[in-house]
């Protein structure tokens, strides 16, 4: 991301939900304001809340050098509701051409191999080719709502030759419009599904319709694996876990495999179907995704891709821990304390 940003011409757009304090986000914050000062159009947006640790020095650095910086969906004390829509994606694209995407911050957790303390477990991807300008265009989405500005022309939306063969989608869900299409999305791919589902997700709150669907892919001979969060690095962490392990009783029951990653905070949202199928973002498997945040994921149709996934999934089962049903009915005071989160579920 920061090759890219340092290579820019014309233009960059950056959101993203986290942006930390630390080395990563103060390197982060000179390369964008380098670019400003070489003439290339910066346009800034993080969430109020999820990138509330950002220092002032990095947003005056940024706005010192002509960058245009924006809070998304600042907290406002007459309309609180304005503090459950929060913007979860992450996006980033360079000069029109290049775009990233997933659930990468901010911050010094995401860097390392993801497999010790502090170094979070994340999967992204970069594309280039005629995807990029759906990818801005999730970018312009917030930043028009937010600002009432509405991106478009050569700097922000080239036209672009392919670059290969592989079939892309870009997929998102926002409270305000489209709320429903990465779900309707996630629900067909799990109904479609005739060998195998792979999902990667820190947190395991579906609501009925997902577990219904869940559970027919089973019944018809899909093998099922999630692959959730072990560990948990804040509070709101360890509610969200509390949440999904509240959940697992039911889908073991139902044949559902679920593993726990160990020694890092997963945080890769990834699902594979059938080896044809793969995804690729911000979107946990949870009601708040679904249905409160703003979130984007990429969608490939292409096996090479789906096959990668599953082998970066295999590679993950080797530090994670397999939950019995047995282990769970067994788990002690956490049965007690999962109550303490179901009447604030539809929330997680």
């Amino acid at each position: 991301m920061l090759a890219a940003i340092r290579g820019a011409r014309v233009s960059i757009t950056i959101a993203n939900f986290i942006w930390e304090t630390g080395a990563i986000a103060d390197e982060m914050a000179a390369a964008l304001a380098e670019r400003c000062r070489a003439g290339v159009g910066v346009n800034v947006l993080v969430d109020a809340v999820g990138s509330r640790e950002m220092t002032k020095e990095n947003q005056h650095q940024l706005e010192a050098a002509g960058c245009h910086f924006v809070r998304f969906n600042q907290l406002n004390p007459l309309n609180p509701m304005r503090f459950n829509h929060r913007n979860h994606r992450r996006v980033l694209v360079v000069d029109g051409r290049v775009g990233f995407t997933g659930g990468t911050g901010i911050g010094t957790k995401w860097t390392g191999d993801g497999r010790r303390p502090g170094h979070w477990r994340q999967t992204d991807v970069r594309v280039e080719g005629p995807i990029v300008r759906h990818l801005q265009a999730v970018f312009a989405e917030n930043w028009r709502d937010e600002t009432g500005i509405l991106l478009g022309g050569d700097a922000y939306f080239p036209e672009i030759e392919p670059r290969g063969e592989i079939k892309t989608q870009s997929v998102k869900s926002s409270p305000g419009s489209g709320t429903h299409e990465a779900y309707a999305l996630f629900i067909l791919a799990i109904e479609g599904a005739r060998t195998s589902i792979e999902l990667s997700s820190p947190y395991f709150v579906p609501d009925f319709g997902v577990k219904a669907a869940l559970a027919r892919a089973v019944a018809r001979g899909v093998k099922v694996s999630i692959l959730v969060a072990g560990e948990a690095d804040n509070l709101l962490d360890r509610i969200v876990r509390l949440a999904s392990m509240a959940e697992f009783g039911s889908a073991l029951e139902g044949g559902i495999k679920i593993y726990e990653y160990k020694g890092a905070m997963l945080h890769a949202k990834t699902v594979s179907i059938d080896g044809t199928f793969a995804a690729v973002g911000s979107i946990n498997l949870d009601e708040r995704s679904f249905a409160l945040n703003h979130e984007g994921s990429l969608v490939i149709y292409d096996a090479e891709m789906a096959r990668r996934l599953h082998e970066i999934f295999q590679e993950d089962l080797r530090y994670a821990r397999e939950v019995t049903l047995e282990g769970w009915r067994s788990r002690g005071i956490g049965h007690v304390l999962e109550l303490f989160v179901l009447p604030v579920r539809n929330q997680l």
